[in-house]
């Protein structure tokens, strides 16, 4: 639960992105291990957007309708610290649980 959302904040850190290429990034990153789908994706861009952790332009495109980019705010770059940090603490709960169920 709630990694999607520290998935998109990871992708945006480096450019501003749109709704298709922040889902291949994912997916390209992560060996196809994430695939979101546009019915989580978008809920997720829009909430992060409504919380204040993205900012989102619409922009011309030169093939096809408009898009819609975003952008990580600062508000979005302290989630993602703090996302990050309690990912850590549960991927290092599970391995050390996983681990411990192996010894007895």
């Amino acid at each position: 639960k709630g990694t999607l959302p520290l998935l998109v904040l990871s992708v945006l850190r480096e450019e501003e992105l749109y709704g298709y290429e922040i889902a291949q990034r994912i997916r390209d990153r992560s060996g196809d291990l994430f695939a979101p789908s546009e019915g989580s994706l978008y809920p997720t861009l829009h909430r992060l957007e409504r919380d204040g952790a993205l900012a989102a332009t619409w922009r011309a495109s030169e093939r096809g309708p408009r898009r819609r980019y975003y952008a990580i705010t600062p508000s979005g770059e302290r989630l993602f610290a703090d996302a990050s940090r309690e990912w850590d603490a549960v991927s290092t709960g599970v391995s050390r649980m996983a681990r411990a169920g192996t010894h007895g």
